[in-house]
């Protein structure tokens, strides 16, 4: 491969919460001789991409940051981006804008398209930043929860979507594209399916794809925004380059919206806090980021996860009894049924939990994501410490 990720980053002291604050969690100081496999957070443990660094590098060398304005690349690079990787067709300018992360265009959304004690339609398994973002800001949520088939894929239930929505009185959903926690990437007749429903009974559409880039090898993201004319105009698309890229620290994502009234309603509530404001480094992140070098080293990346996720749930489906997991189709999380395990085993998660954490596998309890009795799992390491990780959790964890 042309760039690197197999290299093992040792990231203490380098401000990344993955390895510095892991024990707030509460599981517990991992026993001597274990080091920290971070598999927990959203976060990559890859070096970044070389472009990144040095636009930001070369910006640095100028030794002012005063106020400033966007620049053009800044807009080019994002709409040669959805052009290229999306298919998006006639996106311009005045349909881009900035958002300080996007769980925080999250609510300013919910603030144009709802009132405080509104309630809004989310699937469960659900993000957990959804969840804190929506009752922070004082809405309601109503779960349609999502179902796994014959082969174990989860789908979504139109049936109860609609009922949910009628009994309601629902008029804004949040749609997660590629959905996390499960990795499920939705096909485009789903998306038709959802985004009827939605027409049919004036929901408004707040759509999350910020894992777009993030699908598996052989598996394709298709827009929310791009399956109609009605939805291209109903929904509110939130992407970013910090989950692809990991940039979270940076902050740093935008909104594509194609109805000129939610645009200039978003625009406009945006401005209201005077802090929505870009930052000039994450300008220069971005535009790194979105340079030719850039669409190679996310198709590396892509095989790089992909690898890694056949690997644990090969791994999981041979040797750990009672632990089912859907193979993901997009995203670097597994989202991990130990229930069985726990039933026949005679333990709670707060043990299998633990017992991770106790030996520096530290990966994240899914109840917060409405997984009763699942663990959520960061793929996003080398293959090297994946492997590592899952040889701990057979003998001490598992198979113990």
């Amino acid at each position: 491969m042309k760039f690197d990720f197999t290299t093992i980053l040792d990231r203490r002291g380098k401000d990344a919460i993955a390895v510095d604050i892991p024990c707030s969690g509460g599981y517990g100081e991992q026993k001597e001789g274990f080091d920290i496999i971070p598999m927990w957070v959203a976060d990559m443990n890859f070096p970044a991409l070389p472009t990144i660094q040095e636009e930001m590098i070369k910006r640095i060398q100028h030794p002012t940051f005063g106020y400033f304005s966007p620049r053009a690349e800044y807009y080019d690079s994002i709409i040669r981006w959805h052009e290229t990787r999306n298919g998006a067709v006639g996106l311009t300018k005045e349909n881009i804008g900035y958002e300080n992360g996007v769980l925080g265009g999250v609510a300013t959304a919910m603030r144009v398209l709802c009132s405080q004690g509104d309630k809004v339609l989310l699937h469960s398994p659900t993000y957990v930043g959804f969840t804190g973002v929506l009752k922070n800001n004082g809405y309601d949520i109503v779960h349609s929860p999502l179902v796994q088939d014959e082969e174990g894929v989860w789908r979504m239930d139109f049936e109860d979507m609609e009922k949910k929505i009628v009994d309601n009185k629902i008029h804004t959903a949040i749609f997660c594209s590629p959905h996390n926690p499960t990795g499920r990437v939705w096909e485009k007749w789903e998306i038709e399916k959802a985004m009827e429903l939605y027409k049919k009974h004036d929901v408004m559409v707040i759509s999350d794809e910020i894992w777009s880039d993030l699908t598996l090898p052989g598996v394709k993201h298709i827009p929310t925004q791009s399956v109609s004319e009605d939805a291209k105009k109903r929904t509110i698309a939130f992407y970013a380059p910090s989950k692809t890229f990991n940039l979270a620290g940076l902050i740093g994502s935008y909104h594509i919206i194609y109805n000129k009234l939610l645009k200039d309603r978003m625009d406009k509530e945006a401005s209201l806090s005077h802090y929505n404001s870009l930052n000039v480094m994450s300008m220069y992140a971005l535009i790194g980021a979105y340079k030719d070098e850039g669409y190679e080293w996310v198709d590396e990346l892509r095989e790089v996860i992909g690898e890694n996720a056949n690997y644990a749930c090969d791994y999981i489906e041979k040797n750990f009894k009672g632990v089912k997991v859907c193979r993901p189709q997009g995203t670097y999380m597994l989202f991990i049924d130990c229930g069985e395990w726990c039933e026949a085993n005679g333990k709670d998660m707060d043990y299998l939990i633990h017992k991770g954490w106790e030996h520096g596998v530290i990966w994240q309890d899914g109840r917060a994501f409405h997984g009763k009795t699942h663990i959520r799992m960061n793929l996003a390491l080398p293959l090297s410490r994946v492997k590592e990780a899952f040889e701990r959790l057979d003998k001490y964890v598992f198979n113990a």
